[in-house]
């Protein structure tokens, strides 16, 4: 049975593949108003076209954080010159087409998807919210007052609590430790003019990029992307900034709170996009991902949803989080699993177990027009290198088992803890003393059946 899935699953890669890759046409970019444009012949009905605004939170100091995010949803909440947002929305509702605005920590996009035979409709919609938008103040609040109610929302979530607790201590001074979403404090004073004069101010042709995923003669669409392009001013150079971190020991901060279970979180350093070490890192935090799992849920009833990742943006970061009654007996198991992967090492199988689930879970979600757009920016922004959406099953067949074991070993170091709970039940020392202060797995938890 197990033989029989695992054959399954290479096909479903396969096919994922093939439908990704081999198109009517191959990828091209182009320059277009001196910004670059990757296109990408879809094979299908739906055009799906990308406007990136680099830059993220490197765009905006503390005191303004949220103002893009503000900024992105007004392109298409508060109505542009030629329509209010009713008619607006209701000329999109016709013919079931999407324009929306989103922010990230590293990057913005505009976002337009229809069918083809709508473009005429849908484009200069499209055009007049990026060039034209309105920031009428009425709409304006009224979002504003949303972001704020999300927020207070958000500050209630344990989860949320945590991870912003972890970045603000983490990245203390650094852009990294800003929420694109921002707080109540620096989105209530934020008015429609201010928004509006931040957007002029960073809507500049050396912070674009486009993507276009869908089959548009290159003629046709040179055409509609100058007419796009032509009023946006070049603004000065601009360069997205990249920052490792590197914590140089193990350190704890702690945060007392009245809940049912405490919440930890630890971040370590992480390889940058675009270096050799990428690859093998993303690998080796998912089977990481999954060791982790086995030993503090299943092995010793720790957590309910213990975790780790990668986030492999412009300040990278590895990331361990649990929930735990326990947090003295999750360290100990944390540190003794950390310790007994950078003694032993990863196996074979399970790097040829990861390679084949990767892989079919990215090529699966390349099936619609929009995650494809969203592959080749992400790889154009941050890894400056778009085609790498197209060569990521090539590059991870490179990867092998010592690949992972130096990368786990050379990143995966001093580690800086937070913790939100009651903090009578944790002793600080153990998680700022080095990782081989616990050399060896607690017993597990788990009995093995009785034998007849």
């Amino acid at each position: 049975m197990k033989k029989i899935l695992y054959i399954s699953t290479v096909l479903l890669l396969f096919a994922a593949q093939y439908s990704f890759a081999q198109q009517k046409q191959p990828a091209y970019e182009m320059t277009v108003e001196g910004v670059k444009v990757i296109v990408q012949p879809s094979g299908n009905e739906i055009v799906e076209i990308q406007t990136v605004i680099k830059g993220g939170v490197q765009n905006y100091p503390f005191n303004k954080q949220g103002i893009e995010r503000l900024a992105m949803l007004a392109l298409t909440e508060c109505g542009t010159a030629n329509d209010d947002k009713n008619s607006f929305k209701n000329k999109l509702d016709k013919v079931t087409a999407y324009v929306y605005g989103n922010s990230g920590m590293d990057f913005s996009t505009i976002s337009m998807n229809c069918i083809k035979s709508d473009l005429d409709v849908v484009w200069p919609l499209y055009v007049d919210a990026i060039t034209k938008p309105a920031f009428d103040e009425k709409e304006f609040a009224r979002i504003k007052q949303d972001a704020i109610n999300n927020l207070k929302s958000q500050a209630s979530q344990p989860d949320y609590a945590i991870g912003k607790l972890a970045k603000q201590t983490a990245f203390k001074g650094r852009d990294y430790s800003k929420s694109p979403e921002g707080t109540e404090q620096t989105v209530k004073p934020l008015t429609a003019a201010e928004t509006k004069a931040y957007y002029q101010s960073v809507l500049t042709k050396s912070r674009m990029v486009i993507v276009v995923v869908g089959d548009i003669e290159k003629e046709a669409l040179t055409k509609m992307l100058t007419q796009l392009l032509s009023p946006v001013p070049q603004g000065k150079p601009f360069t997205l900034k990249k920052e490792m971190y590197a914590p140089a020991q193990n350190t704890f901060k702690a945060e007392k709170s009245e809940l049912a279970t405490n919440y930890i979180q630890g971040i370590t350093s992480a390889p940058q996009p675009g270096t050799a070490d990428f690859n093998a890192f993303n690998l080796a935090m998912r089977i990481f991902y999954d060791r982790h799992f086995l030993d503090v849920r299943s092995k010793n009833g720790l957590s309910y949803a213990p975790a780790t990742w990668f986030d492999g943006g412009t300040s990278p970061s590895a990331n361990l989080f649990v929930s735990t009654t326990e947090p003295d007996k999750y360290i100990a198991v944390a540190k003794a699993l950390i310790e007994k992967i950078k003694k032993e090492g990863f196996t074979e199988a399970e790097l040829k177990d990861m390679k084949t689930t990767y892989l079919t879970g990215f090529y699966y979600r390349q099936e619609t027009n929009g995650a494809q757009a969203s592959s080749f920016v992400a790889n154009e922004v941050l890894h400056n290198n778009w085609k790498r959406a197209l060569t990521l099953n090539d590059d991870m067949k490179n990867v092998t088992v010592k690949d992972l074991d130096n990368v786990f070993n050379k990143y995966i170091t001093n580690i800086t803890w937070t913790y939100r709970g009651n903090t009578s039940k944790v002793n600080p020392q153990l998680y700022t003393a080095g990782n081989k202060s616990v050399t060896k797995l607690p017993p597990s938890k788990v009995t093995k059946p009785a034998t007849n």
